[in-house]
């Protein structure tokens, strides 16, 4: 049977049409770009630690960044670490001496486990952060450091918001 031409010219065309596909990269190759340098920017050098709701940070003008630490948070109404309840805070103030067992149980607990990890050979020193509210009273704050340097911890440090030099 004879085809028409219109047939015949739909068919040369379908023929023509069906050569392998080319994928257009440039395109890809921008979005791959602009996200290479979006995620260049963005990075950080300084370690950001875990924030709490119902802790208020006091804020500072301190130009160091915070490191890799235990982090102990002190809240109205508990201490943490590493958001783990601890005590009531009535609890550690009510007791007696300048120490807290159970976060130094806690505390060692975490010392030993951090110890276990960087089996190097050489003396580490192991630092802790105290997360503090700034409505807490001061001898809270005492207390933790102390039981924090009790625990074994060489460094105790405040985590504090950083605020620019033009604030103060």
């Amino acid at each position: 049977m004879k085809m028409s031409r219109r047939a015949a010219r739909m068919e040369k065309h379908h023929k023509r049409k069906q050569g392998a596909l080319a994928i257009n990269l440039v395109s890809l190759m921008d979005i791959f770009t602009i996200l290479v340098f979006f995620l260049l920017v963005n990075s950080s050098d300084g370690e950001v630690l875990p924030t709490h709701r119902s802790v208020d940070l006091p804020e500072s003008v301190s130009e160091e960044q915070p490191r890799q630490t235990v982090v102990v948070m002190i809240n109205t109404d508990n201490v943490l670490l590493h958001g783990e309840i601890i005590a009531p805070v009535k609890a550690v103030m009510n007791s007696s001496g300048m120490t807290f067992e159970p976060l130094k149980t806690a505390l060692a607990g975490e010392l030993a486990r951090l110890m276990q990890k960087q089996s190097t050979g050489k003396p580490v020193k192991i630092e802790a952060t105290i997360m503090g509210d700034k409505s807490i009273p001061y001898s809270l704050l005492k207390k933790v450091m102390a039981t924090c340097t009790e625990a074994g911890y060489h460094r105790v440090s405040l985590a504090v918001l950083q605020k620019s030099l033009e604030e103060v």
